[in-house]
């Protein structure tokens, strides 16, 4: 399993008039972790781009408990808990305030897709040898 934290002030203009973060923003703030945790393990989007793989969503699911407000210090914490296999990688997320309360949980499911074709690809070798040393012996890096 992969598990890394982002973290993230809210800003005035991603609340909603009753100053909580507008519900649409988690999204964006899931991007922001998926695409640093790709990073952090030296994956990077605009590469696989270049080499014609693109990762749409497939799927989105957001569970909200509390609300975040602005000027909180979000913790994004993002798990791969599955290895990557066939064309799709599931990202799971949790959300945390600076009291580390849990605001909210939700996943990702994203497809590789061949940017020529439309069609879903394989996962790409470069990520499948990067993720391979987090799920060999089971134990969380």
């Amino acid at each position: 399993m992969y598990q890394t934290d982002v973290e993230i002030r809210v800003r005035y203009s991603e609340t909603d008039q009753m100053g909580y973060v507008y519900y649409g923003n988690y999204a964006a703030y899931f991007e922001v972790a998926r695409t640093e945790a790709f990073r952090r393990l030296g994956i990077h989007y605009k590469e696989m781009e270049a080499d014609g793989v693109m990762m749409p969503v497939l799927e989105l699911k957001t569970k909200f408990i509390r609300p975040a407000k602005y000027d909180d210090l979000l913790t994004i914490r993002l798990f791969l808990k599955q290895y990557p296999t066939g064309a799709r990688i599931l990202f799971e997320y949790e959300v945390f305030n600076e009291a580390q309360e849990l605001l909210t949980i939700g996943e990702t499911t994203m497809v590789f897709v061949d940017m020529k074709t439309g069609r879903p690809t394989p996962t790409p070798q470069e990520i499948q040898q990067t993720m391979a040393p987090y799920f060999a012996d089971g134990v969380t890096r």
